[in-house]
């Protein structure tokens, strides 16, 4: 009896440690098994309440099958989800960015594609046989090429100076044909609507060179000045011509806007000085390249100089990769090209599907007005139209309302005031150039402002 005693107590005592053991083994991972089945539990109960506050949700707008999918159902919250961010999210076309010419340029893929080697442009120069002895030979040639092709500039007898973007080149145009001994700074004048930057620029040096004037309607002051033609006008799209119209005056020819998607080609332009950009033309902004035509061989020269004091010429690789971009778009408008869709189509068509439907909200809305113009025959498309500007230039019509940019800023929708055009805050200017889903949430928005 004591021997079998002394078996069965050492046998519990093995099995108190093997329990043991188990215990503080095992216990933590009970317990983990049972914490996340509960967990698991909780996540499950909300998943059918969100779903069943969803289907209820949706059934009062959309008639859904009898037996609905959870994948149906996910589809229809997660739009009106996004629709009801679409409500709340400010409407940013205060800018020019021209974000609309993506579509374009993603669908032609690696066209515009270059390689450039690590020992190439090294150099400052590019062809010290030219006055601008920075530009890049191939730029050069397919900026002759395009403006040939699309018939809106005469290259012939001129010279080429590039800038980085045509901001650069509207100083080195003010630098250059500025008179270095003049007892007092030239005046800068522009017709109102000008471009709102212009004064900015021209008095950002503070310069005793020129000087900002303000609206060349109201210039009266005698002696020499510079007058900014913008045509197409940026803010309201109209075709210009110089107002001022005295001897002594000097003109700088802004066509930034003078392509076929835009505007009508009527005739190649030959003025004295021209400037030109890549940001508005083929909607690479970031590239920051630009370019002068020039007349007179000495205001290329001094155009060359300030930017050569500015910046010590021009990326050499912006300039490559523009000449890239701008031999595809000649390429595309050539009939017998393979290249794919002519650029400017493409890009006018995207413009007049816009333009209606802002003419259509504006209609709807009955709070607004937009320019009217007159179809004109363009030389390059071959057919009339109405010009169709990068900005619409929009009138607030409401008596009560006499700040339009404020007004809009109250509904979500950022624009840049007509003040700061020199004209009256009853306008505000509007980029056409955003991406579809911007746009068109602009439009819609618009439409739904109604006379309170």
């Amino acid at each position: 009896m004591l021997c079998f005693g002394t078996l069965v107590l050492k046998f519990f005592r093995e099995m108190g440690k093997i329990f043991h053991v188990v215990s503080l083994k095992h216990l933590l991972l009970v317990s983990i098994a049972l914490n996340v089945s509960l967990i698991l539990r909780v996540i499950n109960i909300s998943e059918k309440k969100i779903l069943h506050s969803n289907s209820a949700h949706v059934s009062k707008n959309i008639h859904l099958s009898s037996s609905p999918s959870s994948s149906s159902l996910t589809s229809f919250a997660n739009a009106r989800i996004e629709a009801q961010d679409g409500e709340e999210r400010v409407i940013n076309l205060d800018h020019g960015d021209p974000t609309m010419y993506e579509k374009y340029w993603q669908q032609e893929g690696d066209k515009t594609t270059i390689v450039i080697p690590g020992w190439q442009s090294l150099s400052y120069f590019s062809d010290v046989s030219n006055i601008c002895w920075f530009l890049e030979p191939e730029f050069a040639k397919e900026v002759v090429r395009l403006h040939k092709v699309v018939g809106n500039a005469i290259t012939e007898n001129h010279h080429i100076v590039v800038g980085t973007g045509s901001t650069q080149l509207f100083q080195a145009a003010l630098y250059a044909l500025s008179p270095q001994d003049a007892l007092e700074p030239i005046s800068v004048v522009s017709a109102a609507p000008y471009y709102s930057s212009y004064p900015s620029i021209t008095d950002c040096l503070k310069s005793g060179l020129y000087k900002w004037a303000g609206d060349a309607h109201s210039f009266k002051k005698e002696g020499p000045y510079i007058e900014l033609v913008t045509s197409p006008n940026n803010p309201d799209g109209f075709v210009r011509q110089s107002v001022v119209n005295r001897s002594e005056g000097i003109l700088v020819h802004d066509l930034a806007y003078y392509w076929p998607q835009y505007t009508s080609i009527s005739f190649p332009a030959d003025h004295d000085l021209m400037l030109f950009t890549v940001s508005k033309s083929t909607g690479h902004a970031g590239m920051r390249i630009g370019w002068a035509i020039v007349k007179d061989t000495e205001v290329a020269k001094k155009m060359t100089k300030y930017i050569e004091l500015n910046t010590i010429g021009v990326s050499k690789d912006s300039q490559l990769r523009a000449a890239k971009v701008l031999k595809v778009v000649s390429n595309s408008c050539e009939s017998s090209s393979s290249e794919g869709e002519n650029f400017f189509e493409f890009s006018h068509n995207q413009l007049a599907t816009r333009w209606e439907l802002l003419r259509l909200a504006v209609q709807k809305s009955g709070q607004f007005s937009v320019p009217e113009f007159a179809p004109q025959f363009c030389t390059f498309l071959g057919r009339d139209f109405k010009p169709q500007p990068a900005f619409a230039w929009l009138k607030c019509e409401q008596e009560e309302v006499n700040d339009c940019e404020s007004f809009l800023r109250s509904k979500k929708i950022l624009t840049r005031s007509g003040k700061h055009f020199g004209f009256s805050p009853k306008y505000v200017r509007i980029s056409m150039l955003d991406r579809d889903q911007n746009y068109n949430l602009f439009v819609e928005r618009l439409s739904s402002i109604f006379s309170s």
